[in-house]
């Protein structure tokens, strides 16, 4: 059987409309975003454009954002759980965040160029050899943006419960940068989760113009708990461990 979550075969003329004027509105804003992006490159100045584009995508898509908790003032790597195609939009429009995905979305090559353009950083989790590339690539994204966030579940969850993190995902931080904080983010869409969410056999494309096809705004709240510390960092083992415990408790209310 289908999946409950899954976009109705046939939408309203209605929610087309809508949709087309959304994708209509972000194609617009990255081509104006794109040629800005660019001479900031050339000029070696703060690059906020793939910011302002993320950001602009969560305004189009009726993403309401909240922001709690107090972010360190210098470099970061954020450890969140991971929901929705809307958490990166979300993030980034937060902290101009990096983000480290995995290898697979670099073989599209319109989707790589996009990552690429906010500097984030591929891993491929069954390639050891790599580890040391990866690593060079982690340095180079923390001195464009000074945050760099990682998703160690692998996948997208349902928003309800967290799923086991990969500490193979953080093998590109170690050892940690001198002056670098870990701090734990909790992705939080209420009652909502289940129903953004991108779980199961749905296809990509059908989750994002589902969401896209809603009335109602979509409300996320991006809690940044505290900073990891002490035996936490030891290693990567221990830094996925304390991070996920961290967000879990988060989310149990405790």
């Amino acid at each position: 059987m289908p999946s409950a979550l899954t976009m109705p075969r046939t939408l309203s003329a209605r929610a087309w409309l809508k949709i087309g004027l959304q994708i209509a509105a972000m194609a617009l804003l990255l081509l104006i975003c794109i040629p800005f992006h660019y001479i900031y490159r050339l000029f070696g100045t703060a690059n906020h454009w793939p910011r302002v584009f993320l950001g602009g995508v969560a305004l189009i898509s009726g993403v309401e954002i909240t922001a709690e908790g107090q972010r360190p003032a210098g470099p970061v790597f954020l450890i969140a759980n991971h929901v929705s195609w809307i958490d990166i939009p979300a993030i980034s429009w937060i902290t101009g965040s990096a983000f480290v995905g995995h290898d697979g979305l670099a073989a599209m090559p319109l989707l790589k160029w996009l990552c690429k353009m906010n500097d984030t950083v591929f891993v491929a989790r069954y390639d050891r050899t790599s580890v040391a590339e990866q690593a060079r690539q982690v340095r180079h994204a923390m001195d464009d943006t000074h945050a760099l966030t990682i998703f160690p579940e692998a996948t997208t969850s349902d928003g309800t419960a967290l799923l086991p993190f990969k500490s193979s995902l953080l093998a590109a931080f170690e050892p940690l940068p001198p002056g670098v904080a870990i701090q734990p983010v909790l992705i939080d869409y209420g009652v909502e989760a289940a129903a953004l969410a991108w779980v199961g056999e749905e296809h990509g494309l059908d989750n994002f113009l589902r969401i896209l096809a809603r009335r109602r705004p979509i409300a996320v709240r991006v809690k940044f708990l505290p900073p990891l510390t002490g035996a936490a960092l030891e290693n990567r083992k221990t830094i996925a461990q304390a991070a996920r415990a961290a967000i879990q408790r988060e989310m149990a209310g405790v």
